[in-house]
């Protein structure tokens, strides 16, 4: 995999993630599927947290602990947490620019203890962000409604 195709296969997978998140109301973002479950607003909180922590902490380490969680509070709707999604991942898609193909293959240790390839982390942001599109999708189909068609 080359880094012109990583920034072109996430660019798919967000712009499906926000077709999913179009298909929410406002009024349903504090929706839990189950007791245990976060909200739906929790989850898309997520997403940004970890994308910011994998790639500030874990492979660029410029922070000095992994952020914590959003507060749900300051993101009171879809236009909220979609500006945030937009934000964190301008931040990523900028530097994804500034790699070459060879530095896919560079070793980062990790602040956690293990080691990886850049184009593994990479790599699980990607399936990371696919994996909770999934999740709304489904919870999109529980409301009642179609969820994403991919």
């Amino acid at each position: 995999m080359d880094v012109a195709y990583m920034r072109t296969h996430w660019h798919g997978v967000r712009v499906g993630l926000v077709e999913t998140i179009a298909k929410l109301r406002d009024d349903e973002l504090d929706f839990k599927p189950y007791p245990t479950a976060w909200t739906i607003r929790e989850l898309l909180l997520h997403v940004p947290q970890e994308e910011r922590g994998e790639r500030d902490y874990g492979v660029r380490q410029t922070l000095d602990a992994f952020p914590a969680a959003y507060d749900p509070q300051q993101y009171a709707t879809r236009e909220a947490i979609q500006t945030l999604l937009e934000t964190v991942h301008a931040e990523t898609v900028a530097y994804l620019a500034t790699l070459e193909d060879g530095d896919l293959d560079r070793t980062i240790a990790t602040p956690w203890g293990v080691s990886y390839r850049l184009i593994e982390m990479l790599g699980h942001l990607i399936e990371h962000e696919i994996h909770h599109r999934a999740e709304l999708s489904l919870i999109l189909g529980m409301l009642g409604r179609e969820g994403l068609d991919v």
